[in-house]
Protein backbone atom coordinates (compact mmCIF):
# COMPACT_ATOMS: atom_id res chain seq x y z
CA UNK A 1 0.00 0.00 0.00
CA UNK A 2 1.37 3.56 -1.24
CA UNK A 3 -1.13 5.80 0.89
CA UNK A 4 0.65 9.20 0.53
CA UNK A 5 1.21 8.61 -3.29
CA UNK A 6 -0.67 10.05 -7.04
CA UNK A 7 -0.23 6.57 -8.53
CA UNK A 8 0.19 8.43 -12.20
CA UNK A 9 3.32 10.40 -10.97
CA UNK A 10 5.13 8.14 -7.65
CA UNK A 11 8.24 6.90 -7.90
CA UNK A 12 7.21 4.34 -4.95
CA UNK A 13 4.48 3.42 -7.25
CA UNK A 14 6.44 3.10 -10.80
CA UNK A 15 9.20 1.09 -9.14
CA UNK A 16 6.71 -1.70 -7.53
CA UNK A 17 4.76 -1.70 -11.09
CA UNK A 18 8.15 -2.74 -12.70
CA UNK A 19 9.50 -5.08 -9.77
CA UNK A 20 5.62 -6.58 -9.29
CA UNK A 21 6.89 -9.89 -10.27
CA UNK A 22 10.02 -10.43 -9.29
CA UNK A 23 9.15 -9.54 -5.73
CA UNK A 24 6.62 -11.96 -6.07
CA UNK A 25 4.12 -9.58 -5.17
CA UNK A 26 -0.13 -9.79 -5.06
CA UNK A 27 -1.03 -6.37 -4.97
CA UNK A 28 0.01 -2.83 -5.37
CA UNK A 29 -3.10 -0.15 -3.80
CA UNK A 30 -2.15 3.95 -4.09
CA UNK A 31 -4.10 6.85 -2.63
CA UNK A 32 -3.88 10.59 -2.85
CA UNK A 33 -5.63 13.40 -2.31
CA UNK A 34 -5.42 14.40 -5.83
CA UNK A 35 -3.50 13.55 -9.27
CA UNK A 36 -1.04 16.62 -10.26
CA UNK A 37 0.33 17.12 -13.58
CA UNK A 38 2.92 14.72 -13.47
CA UNK A 39 1.50 11.78 -15.39
CA UNK A 40 3.89 8.78 -15.73
CA UNK A 41 1.13 6.40 -17.48
CA UNK A 42 -1.47 8.53 -19.11
CA UNK A 43 -2.67 12.10 -20.01
CA UNK A 44 -5.48 11.43 -18.11
CA UNK A 45 -5.29 14.09 -15.17
CA UNK A 46 -7.50 14.39 -12.47
CA UNK A 47 -8.49 17.18 -10.07
CA UNK A 48 -10.23 14.83 -7.28
CA UNK A 49 -9.03 12.23 -4.97
CA UNK A 50 -8.11 8.79 -7.04
CA UNK A 51 -6.80 5.25 -6.27
CA UNK A 52 -5.40 2.23 -8.03
CA UNK A 53 -5.27 -0.87 -7.81
CA UNK A 54 -2.45 -2.84 -9.72
CA UNK A 55 -2.40 -7.25 -9.45
CA UNK A 56 0.23 -7.45 -12.41
CA UNK A 57 0.12 -8.51 -16.08
CA UNK A 58 -1.89 -10.89 -16.98
CA UNK A 59 0.42 -13.82 -18.40
CA UNK A 60 1.74 -13.07 -15.04
CA UNK A 61 5.61 -11.96 -16.98
CA UNK A 62 7.61 -9.43 -15.67
CA UNK A 63 7.44 -5.81 -17.56
CA UNK A 64 10.70 -3.78 -18.68
CA UNK A 65 9.06 -0.59 -19.13
CA UNK A 66 5.95 1.58 -17.84
CA UNK A 67 5.15 1.73 -22.00
CA UNK A 68 4.20 -1.91 -21.52
CA UNK A 69 0.94 -1.83 -19.00
CA UNK A 70 -2.12 0.20 -19.07
CA UNK A 71 -3.17 1.64 -15.54
CA UNK A 72 -5.91 3.14 -14.46
CA UNK A 73 -7.21 4.92 -11.20
CA UNK A 74 -11.09 5.00 -9.92
CA UNK A 75 -12.22 8.33 -8.27
CA UNK A 76 -12.40 7.76 -4.15
CA UNK A 77 -15.99 9.59 -2.51
CA UNK A 78 -13.92 11.34 -0.08
CA UNK A 79 -10.64 13.85 -0.08
CA UNK A 80 -8.24 10.81 0.03
CA UNK A 81 -6.44 11.42 3.08
CA UNK A 82 -5.31 8.59 4.22
CA UNK A 83 -7.24 8.56 7.93
CA UNK A 84 -10.23 8.61 5.93
CA UNK A 85 -12.74 5.60 6.24
CA UNK A 86 -12.71 4.27 2.57
CA UNK A 87 -8.48 4.52 2.45
CA UNK A 88 -8.23 2.96 5.82
CA UNK A 89 -10.30 -0.04 4.23
CA UNK A 90 -8.07 -0.29 1.24
CA UNK A 91 -5.23 -0.29 3.80
CA UNK A 92 -6.56 -2.98 5.46
CA UNK A 93 -6.38 -5.39 1.91
CA UNK A 94 -2.45 -4.58 2.48
CA UNK A 95 0.47 -6.23 4.24
CA UNK A 96 3.11 -3.37 4.37
CA UNK A 97 2.45 0.66 3.70
CA UNK A 98 5.51 1.94 1.89
CA UNK A 99 5.52 5.82 0.92
CA UNK A 100 7.32 9.19 1.73
CA UNK A 101 4.27 10.97 3.95
CA UNK A 102 4.22 14.65 4.65
CA UNK A 103 7.30 15.64 7.23
CA UNK A 104 4.48 17.81 8.75
CA UNK A 105 1.98 15.19 9.31
CA UNK A 106 4.72 12.37 10.99
CA UNK A 107 3.73 12.74 14.40
CA UNK A 108 0.14 11.82 13.59
CA UNK A 109 0.99 9.45 10.54
CA UNK A 110 3.26 7.33 12.51
CA UNK A 111 1.05 6.66 15.44
CA UNK A 112 -1.62 5.57 12.99
CA UNK A 113 0.83 3.09 11.18
CA UNK A 114 1.07 1.35 14.25
CA UNK A 115 -2.25 1.94 15.84
CA UNK A 116 -3.25 -0.52 12.67
CA UNK A 117 -1.10 -2.72 13.06
CA UNK A 118 0.91 -2.42 9.77
CA UNK A 119 4.60 -3.53 8.98
CA UNK A 120 5.67 -0.11 6.72
CA UNK A 121 8.90 1.31 5.66
CA UNK A 122 8.96 5.12 5.49
CA UNK A 123 10.86 7.82 4.53
CA UNK A 124 11.61 10.19 7.69
CA UNK A 125 13.91 12.75 9.13
CA UNK A 126 16.40 11.73 11.87
CA UNK A 127 14.76 14.57 14.05
CA UNK A 128 11.05 12.97 13.92
CA UNK A 129 12.85 11.16 17.01
CA UNK A 130 12.50 14.56 19.04
CA UNK A 131 9.24 14.88 18.57
CA UNK A 132 6.79 14.25 21.56
CA UNK A 133 4.25 12.07 20.03
CA UNK A 134 7.20 9.85 18.39
CA UNK A 135 9.87 9.58 21.00
CA UNK A 136 7.82 7.07 23.21
CA UNK A 137 7.39 4.88 20.03
CA UNK A 138 11.26 4.69 19.40
CA UNK A 139 12.60 4.16 23.28
CA UNK A 140 9.89 1.37 23.48
CA UNK A 141 11.15 -0.04 20.03
CA UNK A 142 7.69 -0.18 18.22
CA UNK A 143 9.47 1.04 15.38
CA UNK A 144 13.95 1.61 14.34
CA UNK A 145 15.70 3.37 11.22
CA UNK A 146 16.24 1.28 8.95
CA UNK A 147 19.52 0.64 6.21
CA UNK A 148 19.99 4.47 4.81
CA UNK A 149 19.90 7.67 6.13
CA UNK A 150 21.88 11.32 5.67
CA UNK A 151 21.97 13.24 2.72
CA UNK A 152 18.57 12.07 0.22
CA UNK A 153 18.43 13.77 -3.20
CA UNK A 154 14.68 14.07 -4.25
CA UNK A 155 12.73 15.06 -7.98
CA UNK A 156 10.66 18.70 -7.34
CA UNK A 157 8.50 20.31 -9.57
CA UNK A 158 9.32 23.01 -12.10
CA UNK A 159 8.02 25.38 -10.13
CA UNK A 160 10.44 24.91 -6.86
CA UNK A 161 13.01 28.25 -7.06
CA UNK A 162 16.91 27.63 -7.94
CA UNK A 163 19.49 27.57 -4.47
CA UNK A 164 22.84 28.01 -4.31
CA UNK A 165 23.62 24.71 -2.39
CA UNK A 166 21.61 21.44 -2.31
CA UNK A 167 20.07 21.95 -5.19
CA UNK A 168 20.95 20.61 -9.16
CA UNK A 169 19.03 20.41 -12.41
CA UNK A 170 20.19 17.36 -14.82
CA UNK A 171 20.42 17.33 -18.25
CA UNK A 172 16.88 17.08 -19.04
CA UNK A 173 16.05 20.47 -17.03
CA UNK A 174 14.77 17.86 -14.27
CA UNK A 175 15.05 19.77 -10.85
CA UNK A 176 16.36 18.24 -7.52
CA UNK A 177 16.68 19.09 -3.98
CA UNK A 178 18.64 17.51 -1.18
CA UNK A 179 17.38 17.11 2.12
CA UNK A 180 19.98 15.99 4.84
CA UNK A 181 19.25 13.75 7.87
CA UNK A 182 16.88 11.50 5.82
CA UNK A 183 16.44 8.02 6.75
CA UNK A 184 13.72 5.35 6.10
CA UNK A 185 11.77 4.51 9.29
CA UNK A 186 10.61 0.64 9.77
CA UNK A 187 9.14 -1.67 12.04
CA UNK A 188 10.22 -4.62 9.99
CA UNK A 189 13.14 -6.73 11.52
CA UNK A 190 16.51 -6.02 9.52
CA UNK A 191 20.25 -7.43 10.12
CA UNK A 192 21.78 -4.10 10.48
CA UNK A 193 19.61 -3.55 13.41
CA UNK A 194 21.97 -6.31 15.05
CA UNK A 195 25.32 -5.44 13.98
CA UNK A 196 26.94 -4.57 16.93
CA UNK A 197 29.46 -1.05 17.71
CA UNK A 198 32.96 -2.11 17.30
CA UNK A 199 34.30 0.27 20.28
CA UNK A 200 37.85 1.21 20.64
CA UNK A 201 37.73 3.96 22.54
CA UNK A 202 38.64 4.32 26.28
CA UNK A 203 37.15 6.43 28.67
CA UNK A 204 38.69 9.67 29.96
CA UNK A 205 36.83 12.26 32.65
CA UNK A 206 38.78 15.11 29.98
CA UNK A 207 37.30 13.93 26.37
CA UNK A 208 33.78 12.50 28.08
CA UNK A 209 32.60 15.40 30.66
CA UNK A 210 29.58 15.06 32.97
CA UNK A 211 26.14 16.52 32.04
CA UNK A 212 25.36 19.29 35.06
CA UNK A 213 22.02 17.91 35.45
CA UNK A 214 22.38 14.51 34.59
CA UNK A 215 24.36 11.19 35.59
CA UNK A 216 25.61 10.68 32.23
CA UNK A 217 28.54 11.30 29.95
CA UNK A 218 28.63 13.59 27.03
CA UNK A 219 29.69 11.82 23.90
CA UNK A 220 29.50 13.91 20.41
CA UNK A 221 29.73 10.97 18.06
CA UNK A 222 28.23 7.93 18.44
CA UNK A 223 31.36 5.99 16.68
CA UNK A 224 33.55 7.33 19.83
CA UNK A 225 31.66 5.71 22.76
CA UNK A 226 33.73 4.25 25.37
CA UNK A 227 34.66 0.75 25.49
CA UNK A 228 35.56 0.57 29.33
CA UNK A 229 32.35 2.57 30.51
CA UNK A 230 29.43 1.02 32.12
CA UNK A 231 27.70 4.29 32.72
CA UNK A 232 24.92 6.07 31.03
CA UNK A 233 26.19 7.95 27.57
CA UNK A 234 24.48 10.73 26.17
CA UNK A 235 24.94 10.87 22.11
CA UNK A 236 23.32 12.12 19.58
CA UNK A 237 19.69 11.19 17.76
CA UNK A 238 21.79 10.35 14.56
CA UNK A 239 23.17 7.16 17.02
CA UNK A 240 19.52 5.66 16.23
CA UNK A 241 21.07 5.03 12.82
CA UNK A 242 23.27 2.43 14.49
CA UNK A 243 21.64 1.23 16.93
CA UNK A 244 21.35 -2.45 18.37
CA UNK A 245 18.97 -3.54 20.73
CA UNK A 246 21.25 -6.69 22.19
CA UNK A 247 24.62 -3.88 22.73
CA UNK A 248 22.77 -1.10 24.24
CA UNK A 249 19.16 0.07 25.71
CA UNK A 250 17.78 3.46 25.30
CA UNK A 251 16.69 5.46 28.18
CA UNK A 252 15.72 8.27 27.34
CA UNK A 253 15.72 11.80 25.19
CA UNK A 254 17.15 14.81 27.46
CA UNK A 255 18.35 18.55 26.28
CA UNK A 256 21.47 18.94 28.78
CA UNK A 257 23.53 21.45 29.98
CA UNK A 258 27.58 21.32 30.44
CA UNK A 259 29.45 23.96 32.06
CA UNK A 260 25.88 25.47 32.01
CA UNK A 261 25.77 25.82 28.18
CA UNK A 262 22.81 23.99 26.54
CA UNK A 263 24.12 20.83 24.47
CA UNK A 264 21.69 19.72 21.62
CA UNK A 265 18.86 16.49 22.19
CA UNK A 266 20.71 13.43 23.50
CA UNK A 267 19.88 9.63 23.78
CA UNK A 268 20.96 8.18 26.79
CA UNK A 269 22.03 4.72 26.51
CA UNK A 270 23.80 2.02 28.45
CA UNK A 271 25.72 -1.10 27.49
CA UNK A 272 23.61 -3.94 28.16
CA UNK A 273 25.35 -7.03 29.98
CA UNK A 274 27.41 -9.15 28.33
Amino acid sequence: MCNCDDPFASNFVRYFILNFETFGLKKLIATCYQSNDINLFTSNESETSIYMVYTGTKDGNPIHSLDDVEITAEHLKGDGDYKSEECVALMNESDIVITNPPFSQMKEYLPFLLKHKKQFIILGNTNHITLKELTPVFLSEECWFGYTSGHFWFKVPSYYEPKKTDYKEDESGQKWRRMGNSCWFTNIDISRRHERLILYEKYTPEKYPKYDDYNAIECGRYAEIPQDYDGIVGVPVSYMTHHCPEQFEILRLITPKIGGKLKYKRLLIRKKAE
